[in-house]
Parts: structure tokens; C-alpha cells; sequence
């Protein structure tokens, strides 16, 4: 199974994330600035709320993927006060016919002295948990 692991991050909380992710699944933690070149099962994106919304360079990320070099995308991510992004990048996953995972992992995230010290290291190895479980 071929794996690829790409981000967007403004704080360094879903870079961490990323790294844990990619360290389980065998794979390099990669900004989205890298393009996906290669044909690859299973895509975890890493990404969280900016101004309520994924950031739009996530949002033109997501449009430049091929759907022939795709299989699916993982969610990942973290955010200070909002939850989940999943629905937010299907939509745009769903304009280039590429499919989303259901599952998906987040926690909270530090933002302005809000939830301190978060992703922590439980939080790192619960997502390193949730992606090795993906790809097994």
C-alpha cells in the first residue's frame, strides 16, 4: 500500500501531527507546497480552522490532486476551538471525485494561550495510533 502524508499548518500543531502520522505509516511528512506525483492509496491531509474554514490553499491543494493517483483521503488535524474539518475538505474532495475516509483523527490545538501545549505527546501517539490502523 502506498501512503502519502501532506499538511497545511500557520502554528506548527499539524506539522506535529503530521510527523507522528507519517512516522507510523512509513511515509515523509510533506507540506502541501509538495505536489502528490505519485500514485498513492491512501493521502492523510493534515489541516485545521482558519477564520472558520480550511485555509484556501488547502481548499486549492485538495482541487489539484488527480483522482487517477488518489485511492482516498485521510483527515487529520487540530484546532483551538472548532472540531472537525472533514466535511469541509470532502466538499472539495468531491469536486475532483476523489473519495474521503469517514474516519478521521483531531484534537485540540494551542492558539493564543488556549489549550496549552497542545498537540501533546498522548495526542501525537493517538494520531500515530489512528493512521496505523488506517493502513493495516
Amino acid at each position: 500500500m502506498k501512503v502519502a502524508v501532506r499538511y497545511y499548518t500557520k502554528s506548527g500543531n499539524t506539522k506535529r501531527l503530521a510527523e507522528a502520522v507519517a512516522k507510523a505509516v512509513g511515509a515523509e511528512a510533506l507540506p502541501i507546497s509538495t505536489p502528490v506525483t505519485e500514485a498513492v492509496d491512501i493521502l492523510f491531509l493534515g489541516n485545521s480552522y482558519y477564520a472558520f474554514s480550511i485555509d484556501p490553499e488547502v481548499r486549492d491543494f485538495v482541487r489539484t490532486l488527480d483522482k487517477s493517483k488518489v485511492g482516498k483521503i485521510v483527515n487529520f488535524g487540530s484546532a483551538a476551538m472548532l472540531n472537525s474539518t472533514w466535511k469541509k475538505v470532502k466538499a472539495e474532495a468531491d469536486k475532483v471525485g476523489i473519495a474521503m475516509d469517514e474516519r478521521e483523527f483531531h484534537c485540540k490545538g494551542e492558539f493564543k494561550g488556549m489549550h496549552k501545549g497542545r498537540p501533546n505527546e498522548a495526542d501525537l501517539k493517538a494520531a500515530a495510533e489512528f493512521a496505523a490502523k488506517i493502513v493495516k
